[in-house]
């Protein structure tokens, strides 16, 4: 077993301890667009996170990678902490 863990494995992780919570989402969809939002995180799969949004947008959920967090290309804040490349 390997006893260093990837930055990708380690967002991974600290996602599987806040599935059911309520968290802020701010995206990059390129081409000056943000989205912003608040949801839940509803579950977390080997190479995506899926967040639930709340039912006052059209959309239902939304779906990125353990990239994206790492990337910057999404940032996500639960309970006032920023989850991702924190040290970098």
């Amino acid at each position: 077993m390997q006893t260093n863990m990837n930055q990708l494995d380690q967002i991974k992780l600290n996602l599987d301890a806040c599935v059911g919570k309520k968290i802020k989402l701010k995206a990059n969809k390129g081409r000056k667009k943000i989205v912003e939002a608040e949801g839940i995180l509803e579950n977390t799969y080997p190479n995506i996170f899926v967040i639930k949004l709340d039912k006052s947008s059209a959309i239902k959920r939304l779906s990125y990678t353990y990239a994206d967090i790492l990337t910057e290309t999404v940032e996500l804040t639960i309970d006032n902490n920023r989850i991702g490349t924190v040290g970098l």
